[in-house]
């Protein structure tokens, strides 16, 4: 077993590696996505699909997205390259997302503070691997409004083989089960209660899956801490963009982000905020 002294430091620096990775899957997985809707659409209409190359997570090579130069391993050391090259490419000079260390920084400190929660185990990796899916998710709904399948459905069932083997102490298959039915059913309702009121529609089907994995890994009572939770956060932050005049009324806002940031909260810190409520 290795001491909270090591496996802290070596949760965060394993962290920041995934960290770049996940840029990466941020960025690729929408367009990847595009990519196959055309190729469909064509088929579809009886066309050849359109000629896009090979272009997936690993192919091609990470470039700058000004001067298409591919990045040097040197400079693309987590957050550190991002600095030494003060915020600009090496060839071209041209300013580089400070979004791409923010993630490497967000996920190495995630990943500190699940490891210092859960100690080394099987608990700590699997609550990485759901910490850092959740990262991904939030930036690719911020950008795009969508929650990939891709990422959503793989998140759920993990969960339900988690409780199944017994991984996550205080939920139980059962518990997981429901909370995986229940998560969907609950935000599926709400879907079709708003848009018979308003003939719109509130929120998209990939938040339903969301909260339904979420339900797989930590159990029917922590659904109504999450939506509550993200609930207030997502109200919070739409009424100050629209005070701020960034966002119109008639924008739509992600409501992904707000359920990934309730869903860490609650396998961080759940055992307290259930014990607030009479569940």
């Amino acid at each position: 077993m290795l001491e909270p002294a090591v496996f802290i430091p070596a949760a965060a620096i394993l962290g920041l590696v995934v960290g770049s990775f996940l840029n990466v899957v941020i960025h690729r997985l929408p367009k990847m996505m595009e990519n196959e809707w055309r190729a469909q659409c064509a088929e579809l209409e009886g066309k050849d699909p359109p000629d896009t190359g090979r272009y997936n997570l690993m192919v091609p090579r990470s470039a700058c997205p000004a001067c298409g130069t591919p990045i040097r391993a040197r400079d693309n050391i987590p957050v550190l390259s991002w600095l030494l090259l003060r915020g600009k490419c090496a060839k071209c000079g041209k300013p580089i997302l400070a979004r791409y260390p923010v993630v490497e920084a967000a996920t190495g400190l995630l990943s500190a503070l699940v490891a210092w929660k859960f100690g080394y185990g099987w608990a700590a990796a699997v609550v990485l691997i759901f910490t850092w899916t959740l990262i991904a998710l939030t930036f690719i709904d911020a950008d795009t409004t969508l929650l990939p399948d891709d990422l959503t459905l793989p998140l759920l069932w993990l969960g339900l083989i988690v409780n199944l083997l017994g991984w996550l102490p205080g939920v139980t298959l059962r518990d997981a089960v429901i909370g995986a039915i229940a998560g969907y059913l609950v935000l599926w309702l709400i879907y079709w209660a708003f848009k018979l009121a308003t003939g719109k529609e509130g929120m998209g089907y990939g938040d339903f899956k969301l909260l339904a994995a979420l339900g797989a890994w930590m159990g029917w009572k922590a659904l109504l801490p999450i939506v509550l939770l993200s609930s207030v956060v997502g109200a919070v932050v739409g009424i100050v963009l629209i005070v701020l005049a960034r966002r119109g009324r008639e924008i739509p806002i992600p409501f992904g982000p707000y359920l990934a940031a309730a869903g860490f909260i609650m396998m961080m810190l759940g055992d307290r905020i259930k014990g607030l409520l009479p569940l």
